[in-house]
């Protein structure tokens, strides 16, 4: 078992490079665990508070799906708090698995991933979308823990979220759509890697919404994508059906579905009310 990314694990992933997209763009960037068997298995985890990306074929079968609960069950194991992004083949067989060693576990998000082979111009909105520069970063700030904070979803301290938001205003990553006051009312990032570039973290005011700012930020950053000859993909909450038709009709064609594993928690309610974007 390999703990260091090649080419040959691009190759692997070549029939769900979209399914797939965000572990090809942590696998290229520093990771605090890799195994990979170049043939049938890559497991990478980037860092806290993300969950592990596990990859193993559509047509794994019982033996490589044992081997793969075995490996996770002793890099990184469900009952010390990781979660795992994997097909749903696998998560039945991680959920089959866990509840035999006393450590129930259950589906934390279900995830469609999308691509965008042509986008279709929504419904108009009043302003513009522009590059964020720093004069912005105080907003998008803002944005950001909000984003966060109502998804309670991999939650960062304030001083993360300005390291990680300095570092994509520097590299051009990220987006807002201003208002006509120049408001700064919504916002979402790019990640380009090889032939593809994720969109995510979408978000908008909660105040703001329903005035079609989003749509209209995605559609001007797929355009803007396919200008740089890459094609525009993301991830949805698969049980968010306005999100999901909202991507669709600008365009975004559903290529794969994961889900997101962890350990049952007391209390734990599954909430499905909100766009979720996977890192």
């Amino acid at each position: 078992m390999e703990t260091i990314w090649h080419e040959e694990d691009r190759i692997l992933l070549q029939d769900d490079r979209y399914t797939y997209a965000v572990l090809l763009r942590i696998l290229e960037g520093e990771c605090r665990l890799i195994r990979t068997d170049r043939k049938r298995l890559i497991l990478c985890h980037s860092e806290d508070p993300f969950p592990v990306w596990i990859w193993v074929p559509a047509d794994a079968g019982t033996e490589e799906k044992e081997a793969t609960w075995q490996l996770a069950r002793e890099l990184c194991p469900l009952k010390e708090g990781y979660r795992y992004n994997l097909r749903y083949e696998l998560a039945e067989y991680f959920l089959q698995r866990a509840a035999e060693e006393g450590c129930p576990a259950e589906i934390y998000t279900n995830m469609y991933a999308y691509d965008c082979p042509s986008p279709k111009r929504p419904d108009p909105a009043e302003g513009s979308a522009v590059r964020a520069e720093e004069k912005d970063l105080q907003d998008v700030l803002q944005m950001e823990a909000a984003f966060h904070r109502e998804l309670q979803l991999d939650e960062r301290d304030w001083e993360t979220y300005r390291e990680i938001l300095t570092n994509c205003i520097a590299g051009g990553m990220l987006w807002l759509w201003k208002d006509p006051a120049g408001k700064s009312v919504a916002m979402c990032r790019q990640h380009p890697v090889g032939e593809i570039s994720t969109i995510s973290g979408v978000f908008t005011l909660p105040e703001e919404r329903r005035k079609h700012y989003a749509e209209n930020l995605v559609w001007q950053m797929s355009c803007l994508i396919h200008e740089e000859g890459r094609m525009p993909m993301l991830y949805t909450d698969a049980d968010y059906a306005a999100s999901n038709a909202c991507y669709e009709k600008i365009g975004y064609v559903l290529r794969g579905k994961l889900c997101t594993i962890g350990k049952k928690e007391d209390g734990h309610e599954e909430d499905t009310d909100r766009d979720r974007h996977a890192e």
